[in-house]
């Protein structure tokens, strides 16, 4: 029950990092100043929720690695802290603004420099929570590592 609450809860953040992006890349190219607005103010509201399933996936990884403190897991730990770093310091003081912003009509070159922040460090967060996934994933034996090729090899595996 607890790998499947932390898979969840991964999968959830995850959705909704992705979701948050793609959201305001289509608003963007519609280009109507109401969508972009109503997307920023959405996206506001649904950080509380990023920031709650983040904080459920890092907590419910903790207890599911318990003592263990192997190489995977190790990186998995660093990489979430990281990942939170990013939402925190970064992405929630981003979408604070850009929503203020939107809803003030500012949409000038300011707001669009915070927004390529704030899509630089989704992206960011996407690439280490799916890593997290992938190697959770491996962890737990529901996908095995591919084997390296040596170099010469010629498609022989080690």
């Amino acid at each position: 029950m607890k790998r499947r609450m932390h898979a969840a809860f991964g999968a959830l953040a995850l959705a909704l990092i992705a979701v948050f992006m793609l959201s305001s890349v289509v608003a963007e190219l519609i280009g109507d100043h109401e969508l972009i607005s109503a997307v920023k103010t959405a996206i506001l509201i649904g950080v509380s929720v990023l920031v709650l399933s983040m904080a459920a996936t890092g907590g419910s990884g903790r207890m599911l690695a318990g003592k263990a403190r192997g190489p995977a897991i190790k990186t998995k730990q660093k990489r979430i802290a990281v990942t939170a770093a990013i939402g925190l310091g970064v992405l929630v003081p981003c979408a604070i603004v850009l929503q203020r912003m939107a809803a003030d009509g500012s949409f000038g070159t300011t707001f669009y420099l915070i927004q390529l922040v704030e899509f630089i460090g989704g992206g960011v967060n996407i690439t280490l929570v799916s890593l997290n996934v992938r190697d959770g994933m491996r962890l737990t034996g529901r996908i095995r590592k591919k084997p390296r090729v040596l170099a010469g090899a010629q498609g022989r595996a080690e």
